[in-house]
C-alpha cells in the first residue's frame, strides 16, 4: 500500500504541470494538511503511514481544479493573513503577504493612541479591518465595501474572532457617506490598482478566478479610486488623521503629487519586502 510520502510525491509531480517545483511542493503539503487535518510536524512524522485508496482518491478532484489554475485558497476556502485564518470565496480577493506589511505599518504608527476610529475602504474579506481590530483592541473599526457577498465573508471572519467590527455596504463614489464627518483617526484602503493593460502579465489563477471588480482600473483613469478616497478622507478624518494606501508601484510619484494638491502633509512612500513602492501614507492638514 502506498504511504503518505508517496502521496506527497504524486501531488507534487502532478502540480509541476502548472507550477514550478517549489510552489508545487508547497501546495501539495497544504493540500494534505487541509484534507487530512494534520499539521506539518504530524505529516513529517507520519510519512511512512499507509494511505488507503479511498483517501488517495479524494485528492483527484483537487488536482483537476489546481491544474486548471484555480487558487488553492478558493478550493480549501481558507487563507492565512497576519496570524489569522480567514474564509475566502471567489467574491473576495485572496489576501496578499504585502498587505500584511501595510497592516504592520498602521499598527506601529497608531498603537500608542488610547482611542482610535478606523475605516477600511474596499474591505473585501475583511482581512485589514480584522487584523487591525485584533491588534489595536482600543480601536473602533469600520469596514466598507460595495459588494454585499464580500461583506458576508467579512462578517463571518470577524464573528469567528468575536470582533465587533461595523460593516457598511456602500459605494464610495456615492453620497452621503455612512460615517460621520471628522470622526476618524485612520482611513486605509487597498483599492483596485492593476491596469487593464497589465492583464496579459497576470497569472491565470488570478485572472480567471479572482474578482475583477476588486483588481482592475482603466489605464486612462488609473488613480480614480485614490482621488475619490482622498476626497472622502478630507471629509471623514480629523485634523492630523492618517491616510494609508496600498498602491501600484508605477503611480507612487503621481499619487504623492495628488495628495499634496489635496492638502495632505507628511506624505511618504514605503517599499515592500521586494523593494517595490507599495504603500503611501499621509496626514490630513485640516485644510479643505
Amino acid at each position: 500500500m502506498k504511504n503518505l510520502q508517496d502521496l506527497l510525491q504524486h501531488l507534487t509531480r502532478e502540480l509541476t504541470l502548472v507550477y514550478d517545483l517549489t510552489e508545487a511542493n508547497s501546495i501539495a503539503w497544504l493540500l494534505v494538511e487541509h484534507e487530512l487535518g494534520w499539521n506539518r510536524t504530524q505529516i513529517s512524522l507520519r510519512k511512512q503511514e499507509p494511505i488507503r485508496p479511498e483517501i488517495w482518491q479524494k485528492f483527484t478532484p483537487y488536482l483537476k481544479r489546481l491544474q486548471n489554475h484555480e487558487p488553492l485558497q478558493y478550493i480549501t476556502g481558507r487563507a492565512y493573513f497576519y496570524d489569522l485564518e480567514l474564509q475566502v470565496t471567489p467574491d473576495v480577493l485572496i489576501p496578499r503577504p504585502e498587505t500584511e506589511e501595510l497592516v504592520q505599518l498602521i499598527i506601529q504608527e497608531n498603537k500608542s493612541f488610547a482611542k482610535l476610529q478606523i475605516l477600511d475602504v474596499g474591505t473585501g474579506s475583511g482581512c485589514i479591518a480584522i487584523a487591525l481590530n485584533k491588534n489595536l483592541p482600543q480601536a473602533t473599526v469600520y469596514g466598507m465595501d460595495v459588494s454585499e457577498p464580500a461583506l458576508a465573508v467579512a462578517r463571518h471572519n470577524a464573528e469567528q474572532y468575536q470582533l465587533p467590527i461595523h460593516w457598511l455596504q456602500h459605494d464610495i463614489f456615492k453620497s452621503p457617506l455612512p460615517v460621520p464627518a471628522q470622526s476618524l483617526q485612520v482611513l486605509v484602503s487597498n483599492p483596485p490598482y492593476v491596469l487593464e493593460s497589465e492583464k496579459d502579465q497576470m497569472r491565470r489563477n488570478v485572472l480567471d478566478f479572482e474578482p475583477h471588480l476588486a483588481l482592475f482600473v482603466p489605464d486612462t483613469d488609473a488613480l480614480i479610486y485614490y482621488q475619490r478616497i482622498a476626497e472622502v478622507a478630507k471629509q471623514l478624518l480629523l485634523p492630523a488623521g492618517k491616510l494609508y494606501f496600498e498602491i501600484n508601484e508605477k503611480y507612487a510619484v503621481a499619487l504623492e503629487r495628488m495628495l499634496q494638491e489635496y492638502h495632505f502633509q507628511n506624505i511618504r512612500t514605503h517599499t515592500d519586502l521586494f523593494g517595490k513602492d507599495r504603500f503611501v501614507s499621509a496626514q490630513y492638514s485640516g485644510v479643505n
